[in-house]
């Protein structure tokens, strides 16, 4: 009789189906979870090269699949700004290397089984320096970003998800036509998940900012820093007071924050640490607080805190010229502004100037208020070590330190005067109207050229300091140098260059 109950059990044809079925299905199951319970970053091998290509950790939240970012430029060609550019996003500023298939500023993050897409800092705080117009372009890292237009670069989403050919059909085609290699579980993922998923976020996000569109333009190197803060935290934008509407702003650099302990940050001083100004800086990239690769952002904080430095000018100075501008330079600037590019000892140095005396645009100052401080600090709100705690409304502007000067123009907090010798003109002889996006130094004046209307194919954008937010007052008076004479503007000028 045991014989034959072995027998039975050992042939039993449904009990063996279902036991290779459970196998097959767990194996399955293994596979999935290996494929899709991923999240996982190359680190870059230099500290420079994870500046430019390293994680914020916002490719969790906002990264979009590489191959729909591949396919989007051809997909929605029609929305692309005009002009011949070897790589889709290159219309919108972006900086590409020589051999590199994604723009500086953009890192990929394998996350939920597929390689995701995203901005990081380098968007903001690269950019392109040429010596002539036949010169060729030198990438300059912690400068303020002057090719990359984030607003036209949103836009463009927002343009392009609300095209007909936004669907998962055409999105896989031209991912594919693009060079992505799909297998059948991509294409049902991107298919039936992800490219939904990425419309519903575009679509609820062009909702959101859609107040933009009542505002003035931007342009290359500026962006409203905190109208998003707003979003991203629910306010209703059709609410807003008008006074509070515009709070565009030139990209600052990012060198030697060591030296900037203390010191009152941001264009208008509203945070003291520096941990925290960045923390803050990477929601402009989706890293939330439950998203944020600490590691990888103490990485970019270990070298802007004291390894990233301006390069020094790339032309002839006049060392005779220079000594007479350094004289000037000390008579007038040295408080507010530090004892030179790299020793930034100063009465008021970090100090924020009330608005009335500086006299500056004050837009950017209005658009940040004091409820908005309360609410960037209940942020982190759940990770002690992390949670803000130093926001505050400020009535001004903050002095800053000059280093890397040079490379910092067009100046004010909110980029409206083209070159350091229009800023040391009063402002009614200051250009109204100038064109940022220039990549060409300007020796002579101390800029970037800002006459022309475009640059190597690039049509550059149009700047009205007529217009609410690019204001080019203030900043006037004996104190500040628009009342030095020619000779002596040519000679600080000529100092201003060893910055």
């Amino acid at each position: 009789m045991e014989d034959n109950k072995k027998e039975k059990i050992k042939y039993n044809p449904w009990k063996m189906g279902v036991l290779i079925c459970l196998g097959l299905m767990s194996v399955f199951a293994l596979y999935l979870s290996m494929r899709f319970m991923t999240d996982s970053v190359d680190y870059q091998v230099t500290e420079e090269d994870h500046f430019k290509y390293g994680s914020t950790g916002g490719e969790r939240l906002a990264g979009i699949p590489v191959g729909i970012w591949n396919a989007l430029p051809g997909l929605c060609r029609r929305h692309l700004p005009k002009g011949d550019f070897a790589h889709g996003y290159e219309a919108f500023g972006f900086i590409y290397e020589k051999g590199k298939d994604y723009p500086v500023g953009s890192s990929i993050r394998r996350h939920a089984g597929l390689d995701r897409v995203f901005l990081n800092c380098a968007t903001c705080h690269a950019g392109l320096v040429r010596t002539s117009s036949e010169a060729d372009p030198m990438l300059v890292l912690g400068m303020p970003s002057n090719t990359v237009d984030l607003q036209a670069f949103q836009s463009f989403m927002f343009n392009c998800v609300t095209d007909e050919r936004f669907n998962p059909i055409d999105i896989i085609t031209e991912a594919e036509a693009a060079g992505a290699d799909y297998d059948l579980i991509d294409k049902i993922t991107i298919g039936v998940v992800v490219a939904p998923l990425v419309k519903d976020l575009l679509l609820l996000l062009r909702d959101r900012f859609s107040y933009m569109a009542e505002l003035p333009r931007f342009g290359p190197g500026r962006y409203d820093t905190f109208g998003p803060a707003k979003v991203l935290m629910n306010w209703d934008m059709s609410k807003i007071p008008p006074a509070e509407q515009v709070g565009v702003v030139d990209y600052p650099s990012i060198w030697n924050h060591s030296k900037r302990l203390g010191m009152q940050l941001h264009w208008d001083g509203n945070n003291i640490s520096v941990e925290e100004r960045n923390r803050s800086a990477s929601f402009g990239t989706w890293a939330m607080p439950v998203t944020l690769d600490r590691q990888s952002i103490k990485r970019i904080e270990n070298w802007i805190w004291d390894k990233a430095q301006p390069p020094k000018y790339p032309l002839p100075i006049n060392l005779e010229l220079s000594k007479k501008g350094a004289v000037i330079y000390q008579a007038l600037c040295r408080d507010c502004h530090g004892e030179n590019g790299q020793d930034f000892t100063g009465k008021f140095v970090g100090e924020v100037v009330p608005i009335k005396q500086i006299g500056t645009d004050r837009n950017r100052l209005d658009s940040y208020t004091y409820d908005l401080a309360v609410n960037q600090n209940t942020l982190y709100a759940g990770f002690e070590k992390d949670r803000f705690k130093h926001f505050r409304k400020t009535w001004g502007y903050a002095n800053m330190p000059l280093d890397g000067l040079w490379l910092r123009a067009p100046y004010l907090h909110n980029g409206s005067v083209p070159t350091l010798r229009d800023l040391l003109s009063p402002a009614a002889e200051r250009p109204q109207i100038f064109y940022r996006g220039h990549t060409v130094l300007d020796s002579k004046d101390l800029g970037f050229v800002h006459t022309k209307p475009t640059e190597k194919g690039r049509i550059l954008f149009r700047i009205d300091t007529r217009v609410r937010g690019n204001g080019n007052s203030g900043h006037e008076g004996f104190i500040y140098g628009t009342e030095l004479s020619e000779p002596d503007k040519a000679a600080l000028i000529e100092y201003l260059k060893t910055f």
